[in-house]
């Protein structure tokens, strides 16, 4: 536990200008980041006696090592400098809202020719338009339904798209009017496109012009006598109609707004928000977090703001948020997500009317999602500490093993042989600790001596990092402070006097920020600037770093390191021989302090190095249960990397070495010749004749293709038939 006052700034070395600062703990990894309008004030506060600080506090400051400041001209930028560090750093004392599933939007993909209508997950794509999120599924899916009769837009993928255009045939949406098929021409680029804009602008809220004009429509194909015309456009009515119907006008005067709830203890707290287009509530999510810092409800608030519109640009940021509480500064944070909309935002909390009632509700769904949440995660802790003591007591080991590491090879008859690292940490899965390996030494199956060489290269990455970042050998002693930029100007770079900075390179804020110092002249990039460090046992010691262009990543990048991190047990997939040859390995780097068990599929035994027998734990058992767990995430993980590894292999062509042939030209080439044995039979005169192929090149792709002997013709088992090459994707 680390001294606050052995790193504290000396008086007058912060400047009381707005700014960004970090802390970090010994390792140099970024633990907590803040905003502040006066940085003095601000970081002076952490300072103060610990018995004082909030316990969340008191952790933090204790387990930082040094601190760091950026100065900014505005808030807003402090604002947009503290969401973009948070999202790189990934801090540990900071809250981030975390969604408890994977919520689906409707998606309409304007960035490609023919817009397609999809269900998406994930990150947003650039150029798709999205419309949600929604609670399921299929509650898109049946709005989807009753809108393509009015809106016919493609739906279909595009792979289905192209073989129905290279067929001359729509698919059957295409002939029941459900789909305009464009892949067969009925309707041309713009024309489709003008049918996604009309989709999208109903979905938005714009939904009574479509309707009137139906309605019209009808009307005139009434008294025109065309009975069945106007039929069909009165079910087309009805079917907007009840699309309409599945969410139900909330507020009156068609207002676009987002209301954010909080449901908040001592521990956690729980988010909900509902996305009001058109009057009308057309999505909803929660999020549940750890109250990890010393944070109120106006605290967490910001938080969400900053997660929920830090990403977005347009209409995307509603014209009117409704929250419960308002940030500590709301000009600031209102300026902020005026310019990510384009425009002004309203940013309030409701006082009465049909808002307040509609905030009441998103209040009541964010304390039902924070006691579900409650109930939920008691059970699993229990579980879960349950079995890392099964696990512990049946292994002998001294503590429960709250970081496991498990290995599983995968081949397919000995080719693309490949291995998979998955971490589980306090019973959950660490996805972003995942690693793949391609197994290198040698080639065959061997799955011993494959796991001996991904131990030993994995723990030969951990001992490197632990060499690097100093946790090894001599320690430097120099405790002066150091200042990790040299921009000018101790206003702009919070540098103080002492050894000089080693290192010109701007810090994270100088990266397209565009960010300019309080004073002093204008610097090429923002450097933060660092306040004294300790003597401790570890990299914060003594001047930062040079780095050089074409070094491993830097030691005081503040991320977590790949390999830096060491289990307290490591479980490989197999039986007593993988478990001798991992152990091996270990011994090998004089690693003496891991465990290390192996899970046999057949028997579900527990292997331990050099006991002749295996552990048995009961079927029951939950230590047994997360075991298997944490096996079968390791096999499924590197059976998936093996298939992709697989499927790249057969899907190469000798036409990929050709220095200098791009995929277009590639294709231009299997597009004429019709495949890759009748394109090795052509002369080079022959290939000159392909638009955008030179000599030069037809002499190269010809010289490839007589390097590559063609392979064996396929066989239909079944009638002894040769299959010709046809496909033009592989020799």
């Amino acid at each position: 536990m680390a001294d606050p006052s052995s790193y504290r700034p000396k008086p007058g070395q912060i400047p009381d200008s707005p700014g960004v600062y970090k802390f970090r703990d010994e390792h140099r990894r970024v633990i907590y980041v803040g905003k502040a309008k006066n940085l003095r004030q601000r970081v002076a506060n952490y300072f103060q006696d610990l018995a004082n600080l909030h316990p969340r506090t008191r952790t933090m400051v204790t387990t930082a090592a040094s601190v760091e400041w950026t100065v900014v001209s505005t808030e807003v930028e402090a604002l947009q400098l503290e969401y973009s560090w948070i999202k790189e750093f990934d801090p540990r004392f900071n809250v981030k809202y975390r969604d408890d599933k994977s919520y689906p939007y409707l998606a309409v993909t304007l960035n490609e020719e023919f817009p397609r209508v999809q269900v998406m997950r994930g990150a947003k794509k650039k150029g798709v338009r999205y419309f949600g999120p929604y609670g399921h599924a299929w509650a898109i899916r049946e709005t989807v339904d009753l809108m393509l009769r009015v809106f016919p837009v493609r739906t279909c993928s595009a792979g289905v798209f192209k073989n129905a255009a290279r067929t001359g045939r729509p698919c059957l949406l295409g002939y029941i009017g459900k789909c305009s098929a464009p892949c067969v021409g009925r309707v041309t680029p713009e024309e489709h496109r003008e049918l996604a804009e009309d989709f999208c602008d109903f979905m938005a809220g714009r939904t009574g012009t479509y309707i009137r004009r139906l309605e019209k429509d009808m009307m005139q194909a009434a008294e025109e006598m065309e009975y069945e015309r106007a039929a069909r456009l009165r079910d087309d009515a009805e079917a907007l109609k009840r699309a309409m119907e599945k969410s139900a006008v909330v507020l009156a005067d068609a207002t676009d707004a987002d209301l954010i709830a909080v449901a908040e203890d001592e521990l956690e707290a729980a988010l909900q928000i509902f996305h009001v287009r058109g009057g009308r509530v057309r999505g909803q999510r929660g999020w549940v977090t750890d109250k990890v810092e010393a944070v109120d409800t106006s605290g967490l608030v910001e938080h969400a703001l900053q997660q929920l519109y830090g990403e977005e640009r347009g209409d995307a940021v509603p014209k009117e948020v409704l929250v419960p509480a308002l940030p500590e500064d709301t000009e600031a944070v209102s300026q902020w997500l005026a310019e990510r909309r384009g425009s002004q935002v309203s940013l309030r909390i409701p006082q009465r009317g049909d808002k307040k009632d509609l905030m009441a509700t998103v209040q009541r769904n964010a304390q039902q999602a924070l006691g579900l949440h409650k109930t939920k995660r008691a059970s699993d802790l229990t579980t879960r500490s349950r079995a890392l003591e099964e696990i512990a007591e049946a292994l002998g080991l001294d503590t429960a093993p709250l970081r496991i590491e498990c290995y599983d090879i995968s081949h397919l008859q000995g080719d693309d042989v490949v291995a998979s690292m998955v971490v589980f940490e306090d019973g959950l899965a660490r996805k972003s600790e995942y690693r793949r390996f391609q197994i290198k030494g040698f080639e065959g199956q061997d799955d011993v001596r494959s796991m001996h060489e991904v131990i030993g290269r994995r723990f030969k990455r951990y001992l490197q990092e632990k060499e690097r970042t100093g946790e090894w050998g001599e320690q430097p002693t120099d405790t002066g402070p150091t200042a990790t930029g040299s921009a000018p100007g101790p206003a702009a770079t919070g540098s103080v006097p002492g050894p000089a900075a080693t290192g010109s390179a701007p810090g994270p804020a100088a990266t397209g920020s565009g960010l300019a110092p309080a004073a002093g002249p204008a610097p090429t990039g923002l450097a933060p600037a660092t306040g004294p460090v300790p003597a401790t046992t570890g990299p914060a010691s003594g001047p930062a770093p040079a780095v050089a262009e074409d070094a491993e990543p830097r030691e005081d990048d503040g991320r977590p390191k790949r390999f830096a991190y060491p289990p307290q047990l490591v479980v490989v997939d197999g039986g007593q021989p993988q478990v001798a040859a991992a152990k091996r390995a270990l011994d090998e780097l004089g690693i003496d302090d891991i465990a290390v068990c192996g899970l046999a599929k057949r028997l579900e035994e527990v292997w331990l190095p050099d006991d002749d027998d295996p552990v048995v734990l009961p079927r029951s058992s939950e230590g047994l249960y997360l075991l298997q767990r944490v096996r079968d995430e390791a096999h499924r993980f590197a059976i998936t990397y093996q298939r992709a590894k697989r499927a790249k292999r057969i899907r190469t062509s000798p036409l990929d070495d050709v220095s200098g042939l791009g995929e277009t030209r590639k294709q231009a080439l299997i597009k004429h010749f019709g495949s890759v044995k009748k394109l090795r039979q052509a002369t080079i005169d022959e290939i000159c004749e392909v638009p955008g192929i030179g000599r030069r090149t037809a002499e190269s792709v010809a010289a490839a293709l007589a390097s590559t002997a063609p392979a064996a013709p396929a066989v239909n088992t079944a009638t002894g038939e040769i299959i010709e090459e046809d496909d033009g994707g592989s020799s």
